[in-house]
């Protein structure tokens, strides 16, 4: 009888050239380059061509691309009009399930017959137009909720500055810009984590990219995948300052509950995802002092307590614990960082997408059975 491991973890899924994740030693690589090179070095346009095409784009074929992106990012008025009737309690990540899901119903596209290479090229215009307008969808939902008309895309700003520029109406500056197209990098591939997973069970049917994607999204909506850098920044504010740090973390821990962003289930060394964010805070720290607030200097207290509690047992920071709060210093919402993530991880989904359906076989995993013995069904009054 095969063992049964809940979860499936450590069960290998699949087979992939995407990316590779060593949580011992602490390394993180997008088609064999190291996160901490891309995120200083490339862009979320790059990266994104790389995670899609295997290989560092030429000068002309990241500019085709990003091109491409720019004049994709629009989507027709009946979508905004179908939105406005959505209610504005909604989670937005529930608007982006349902609105991802509507996209095929507007850019209809047929369904694939098979994995073979001649859909290359629908595979890439799929995959190019779920990326561009990801992050146009979330825009717009944080501007029709507050009930004001959603700002139209701006051709001449790249992917971070433009989704900036639409949350909120205003140039975006120009550090923010640098730190959210970093993030974005950061997040747009994790090796295969649940909402992947869900993206390639149900690409293995040959679904639709949109009911691909909106799968995966529905998956990151859960609390144990997404959200976790907005309870980051729910749980500083709680503790209320530095000096409030141990207190707080010793009741935390007395009472074995979860202390938001610190440890991961891969990384036994800090996120190097946590490392680039952390110097990246710094700089909105030394740049922007009067606008860090109390916030950083408390994640910086409860990182050093938790060191000295939880490092001797492999815990450490991962990407959430500062992600959030470089969000909140560019005045976005909390409910909006799940979103954020969906919008970054699209490339990577879509990425396995393709991977999957070019040797595509359907998922159908089996089960061990625990339940009663065949018996004969009793006629109602014999009950």
């Amino acid at each position: 009888m095969a063992e049964y491991k809940p979860g499936l973890q450590g069960i290998p899924a699949t087979r992939s050239a995407i990316s590779f994740l060593d949580g011992i030693q602490g390394i993180l690589a997008y088609r064999g380059y190291r996160i901490e090179e891309l995120a200083e070095r490339s862009t979320f346009e790059e990266t994104a061509y790389l995670l899609l095409r295997g290989e560092l784009p030429t000068v002309a074929e990241l500019e085709l691309f990003d091109q491409e992106l720019r004049q994709t990012r629009r989507v027709k008025y009946n979508v905004r009009e179908i939105m406005k009737y959505m209610p504005i309690t909604g989670h937005p990540m529930e608007m982006l399930i349902a609105s991802v899901a509507m996209l095929g119903m507007f850019y209809p596209e047929r369904h694939l017959s098979g994995g073979s290479t001649e859909d290359q090229a629908y595979k890439d215009a799929m995959s190019l137009r779920i990326i561009a307008r990801m992050a146009t969808l979330v825009a717009m939902w944080e501007q029709m909720r507050r009930g004001n008309d959603p700002y139209p895309p701006r051709d001449d700003l790249d992917y971070a500055g433009n989704f900036l520029y639409m949350m909120n109406g205003r140039d975006p500056d120009p550090l923010f810009t640098r730190i959210m197209d970093a993030c974005l990098v950061l997040h747009a591939e994790h090796e295969i984590n649940a909402s992947t997973f869900s993206a390639m069970v149900t690409g293995s049917t040959l679904a639709n990219p949109n009911q691909v994607i909106s799968a995966a999204i529905g998956t990151l909506a859960g609390p144990l995948h997404g959200a976790a850098n907005q309870r980051v920044v729910e749980m500083l504010n709680e503790i209320g300052g530095p000096d409030q740090v141990d207190d707080w973390l010793d009741q935390r821990l007395a009472a074995k509950q979860v202390v938001w962003g610190m440890g991961h289930r891969e990384y036994k060394v800090k996120d190097p995802r946590a490392i680039i964010l952390e110097k990246f805070m710094n700089q909105v720290a030394e740049q922007k002092s009067a606008e860090i607030g109390a916030l950083f200097a408390t994640a910086r207290a409860l990182e050093r307590a938790c060191a000295e509690r939880l490092g001797p047992k492999g815990v450490y920071p991962n990407v959430d614990f500062y992600s959030g709060i470089l969000y909140t210093q560019m005045g976005i919402p909390l409910d909006q960082f799940t979103p954020i993530f969906a919008i970054s991880r699209s490339a990577g989904w879509m990425a396995h997408w393709q991977e999957q359906i070019t040797e595509n076989r359907i998922f159908r995993p089996t089960q061990i059975y625990i339940g009663a013995e065949p018996r004969a069904y009793k006629p109602m009054q014999e009950r």
